[in-house]
């Protein structure tokens, strides 16, 4: 006989509130869940699967860079038993907060560079194109940061924008203190304060909650949240890869 579960029993494996699980089934995060006679709703160990899924994709709130976005994409997947799917998915997300953890902490050796006033020596141009290709984000970013003052840079004769070394390592500065929702305001202060030689410890700034009021919508502690959410879709590699080598057929209301 296959094991069954009522609302509050599969909340406390999740360790969430039973609202929460209700909830879930709504968005569509766990299958369409069967009522007995009685009209409550019976759980199984595919919806228990489900939610650890989603606890595991939702426990660090990094709303940033899309993440969430990525995270809600796993969850959907496994929600509708596309757990191969959803495996995928999980890798190439695994892959993604790599990649932001390590602009993080390549921002911190540039902070470090500025604070024993290490300057670069490399003379090498780079266009607006090139500039956005390599910090991951678009155009029209960097231009929405220059229009607001966070930084400046030179033009040729052609009037086209020219980024050397230095411009490239104050940008990746940027990006890394957006990410973490510091405001336009917020940046350009810290910022100055590197000009006017009055260093600032970039990872003490992200790891630790700040109670300036004209920094908006911080995501705390990032470079500590960024190394928390990948162990969590570690493990949630591993739950899904052991869920499948179980060989779990499908479920008959499978919304697939």
């Amino acid at each position: 006989m296959r094991q069954t579960y009522r609302t509050n029993e599969i909340a406390e494996i999740g360790q969430v509130h039973p609202n929460t699980v209700r909830v879930y089934e709504e968005w569509g995060y766990l299958s369409p869940v069967p009522r007995a006679a009685n009209g409550y709703r019976v759980y199984d160990t595919v919806h228990v699967v489900q939610l650890k899924i989603a606890r595991l994709a939702f426990r660090c709130e990094l709303i940033q860079n899309n993440l969430r976005k990525r995270a809600t994409r796993i969850v959907k997947l496994s929600g509708q038993e596309a757990f191969p799917e959803a495996l995928i998915e999980a890798k190439e997300y695994f892959s993604h907060l790599k990649l932001e953890h390590q602009y993080v902490l390549e921002a911190i050796e540039v902070v470090k560079n500025w604070y024993h006033s290490t300057q670069s020596s490399n003379t090498k141009i780079y266009t607006h194109q090139q500039v956005a290709n390599k910090l991951g984000i678009t155009e029209e970013v960097l231009r929405n940061w220059e229009r607001n003052g966070l930084f400046s840079v030179e033009r040729n004769t052609k009037r086209h924008r020219v980024y050397y070394e230095e411009d490239i390592e104050r940008l990746l500065v940027i990006r890394t203190l957006r990410s973490a929702h510091f405001s336009m305001v917020s940046i350009l202060r810290l910022v100055q304060q590197q000009e006017d030689v009055l260093p600032f410890d970039i990872k003490d700034i992200l790891n630790t909650p700040s109670s300036t009021e004209d920094i908006l919508h911080i995501t705390d502690r990032l470079e500590l949240g960024l190394r928390e959410a990948m162990e969590d879709i570690k493990e949630l590699i591993r739950l899904l890869s052991n869920y499948l080598k179980r060989g779990f057929p499908k479920r008959k209301n499978s919304m697939l």
